[in-house]
Protein backbone atom coordinates (compact mmCIF):
# COMPACT_ATOMS: atom_id res chain seq x y z
CA UNK A 1 0.00 0.00 0.00
CA UNK A 2 1.46 3.35 -0.99
CA UNK A 3 1.38 6.30 1.38
CA UNK A 4 0.33 9.81 0.56
CA UNK A 5 2.88 12.58 0.65
CA UNK A 6 1.16 13.92 3.77
CA UNK A 7 1.51 10.57 5.58
CA UNK A 8 5.20 10.39 4.69
CA UNK A 9 5.68 13.99 5.87
CA UNK A 10 4.03 13.16 9.19
CA UNK A 11 6.28 10.12 9.63
CA UNK A 12 9.28 12.37 9.03
CA UNK A 13 8.00 14.72 11.75
CA UNK A 14 7.81 11.76 14.12
CA UNK A 15 11.39 10.85 13.25
CA UNK A 16 12.43 14.45 14.04
CA UNK A 17 10.70 14.24 17.42
CA UNK A 18 12.49 10.96 18.15
CA UNK A 19 15.85 12.60 17.39
CA UNK A 20 15.00 15.44 19.77
CA UNK A 21 14.02 12.97 22.50
CA UNK A 22 17.31 11.09 22.06
CA UNK A 23 19.17 14.38 22.51
CA UNK A 24 17.21 15.08 25.68
CA UNK A 25 17.97 11.60 27.02
CA UNK A 26 21.67 12.13 26.33
CA UNK A 27 21.63 15.26 28.48
CA UNK A 28 19.63 13.88 31.40
CA UNK A 29 22.74 12.61 33.25
CA UNK A 30 24.15 16.16 33.28
CA UNK A 31 21.12 17.65 35.07
CA UNK A 32 20.68 18.24 38.77
CA UNK A 33 17.76 16.51 40.51
CA UNK A 34 15.93 19.85 40.63
CA UNK A 35 16.43 20.40 36.92
CA UNK A 36 15.24 16.88 36.16
CA UNK A 37 12.08 17.41 38.20
CA UNK A 38 11.32 20.74 36.55
CA UNK A 39 11.89 19.41 33.04
CA UNK A 40 9.83 16.29 33.79
CA UNK A 41 6.93 18.46 34.94
CA UNK A 42 7.26 20.63 31.85
CA UNK A 43 7.20 17.56 29.60
CA UNK A 44 4.22 16.02 31.40
CA UNK A 45 2.24 19.26 31.11
CA UNK A 46 3.02 19.96 27.45
CA UNK A 47 -0.02 19.78 25.21
CA UNK A 48 -0.52 18.17 22.87
CA UNK A 49 1.79 15.35 23.83
CA UNK A 50 2.62 12.02 22.23
CA UNK A 51 -0.23 10.28 24.05
CA UNK A 52 -2.75 12.82 22.68
CA UNK A 53 -1.48 12.22 19.15
CA UNK A 54 -1.54 8.42 19.55
CA UNK A 55 -5.13 8.56 20.82
CA UNK A 56 -6.17 10.73 17.85
CA UNK A 57 -4.52 8.32 15.42
CA UNK A 58 -6.20 5.30 17.02
CA UNK A 59 -9.66 6.93 17.26
CA UNK A 60 -12.24 5.25 15.15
Amino acid sequence: MTLSGEAIRLMNYIDDVAVTLRRILALVPTLTPEERARIATHLENSKPNADDVAKALNAK
